[in-house]
């Protein structure tokens, strides 16, 4: 029987840990109120009103204080060379991070804006976002190589293993088939794990080599529609930079077309992913071959992945559940179009 949602809750932290909070800062004001935002995966975060303005406050979940750090001083750094970003305030004492009850909290700029996927973007923008991307990968590189902020040994993830793949098929094939009530979702589940099989079994020989060390470095690690807040036509601010880390660039750059120019039916926009991508490699001066190579291991990726219906199956929770039938029709049609996306990328 499906376990009941774990959705985690967002309440706002209460007075005495606001007023606690903004005292450490010069200029921030009292708090008015408190409400969460949309929650995201990862962490919390919240609208916070002063008698100084309004702010947002994003309560780290992990806890990792050096982790925290590295991505404050990574977007500190962004923002003094020109990328839009919203680095963390400061507090007197010249911290970013406060930790109370051993809760870390982060106080940011209100950055006000809108989210926008592939389908309202143009091909201008579409390729200004691939040129944003290229330039972020660019000036990581720059600044994380910066004194305080020590490179650490990349350490790609070797690509998944059919046998394995074909094990997790088969647990989450049995719970789909015992979930009740039985739902249509149910039933796309099964379908979309059958296929898949089919496909993997067909497709089991192109299992992809492992990155080279070469095309490795530090990343935003969740560049997609959520993360990146529009003001009009421009990017104003690229947001959550929880999953900093050392990872193939060009993976990022296929794996955020993959989400924002995919379409409803579980298509790509590959006119769009063209200009985009054509956009990227300019700026961050990457050859077809390694886009080739990222397209090749994102395609490997989607074909093994099921962290969807593992999220419903296994935890219960059914946040992702809207997202499971257009990625699911991705991996399917991108391995009937393989060349075609392939092109679109390389140029």
């Amino acid at each position: 029987m499906l376990r009941s949602s774990v959705v985690r809750t967002a309440a706002a932290p209460d007075g005495p840990t606001l007023d606690s909070l903004l005292h450490h800062y010069v200029d921030a004001g009292e708090s008015l109120s408190c409400e969460p935002v949309a929650e995201g995966l990862l962490n919390h975060g919240y609208v916070l009103v002063t008698t100084h303005g309004r702010f947002f406050l994003k309560h780290h979940l992990d806890g990792d204080r050096t982790g925290i750090a590295r991505q404050h001083r990574a977007t500190r750094r962004l923002a003094a060379l020109g990328l839009p970003v919203a680095p963390p305030l400061a507090r007197a004492d010249g911290r970013t991070v406060t930790v109370l009850d051993g809760r870390c909290y982060a106080l940011h700029p209100w950055i006000e804006g809108e989210h926008l996927g592939g389908a309202a973007l143009s091909h201008g923008q579409s390729r200004h976002l691939g040129a944003l991307l290229g330039l972020v990968h660019t000036a990581l590189e720059q600044v994380m190589a910066a004194g305080s902020a020590p490179r650490r040994t990349p350490c790609p993830q070797p690509s998944a293993e059919p046998a394995r793949t074909f094990e997790m098929i088969d647990e989450l094939l049995a719970m789909a088939r015992g979930a009740r009530p039985r739902t249509s979702f149910d039933e796309l589940a099964e379908h979309r794990l059958r296929e898949r099989r089919t496909l993997l079994a067909l497709h089991a020989h192109r299992r992809p080599a492992d990155p080279v060390a070469a095309a490795t470095g530090w990343v935003h690690g969740d560049f997609h529609p959520l993360n990146v807040l529009y003001r009009g036509a421009e990017p104003a601010a690229i947001v959550d930079w929880d999953r900093l880390s050392v990872q193939p660039r060009a993976e990022e750059a296929v794996r955020a077309a993959a989400i924002f120019f995919v379409r409803p039916g579980g298509t790509l926009d590959l006119a769009k992913v063209a200009a985009y991508a054509g956009a990227y490699r300019s700026a961050r001066g990457a050859d077809a071959g390694e886009l080739a190579a990222a397209v090749h291991r994102v395609w490997w990726e989607r074909l093994n992945d099921f962290w969807m219906l593992t999220w419903r199956y296994r935890l219960g929770d059914l946040r992702t559940d809207p997202q499971f039938p257009a990625a699911s029709a991705l991996a399917v049609w991108w391995t009937r179009e393989y060349e075609a996306v392939r092109d679109a990328f390389t140029g």
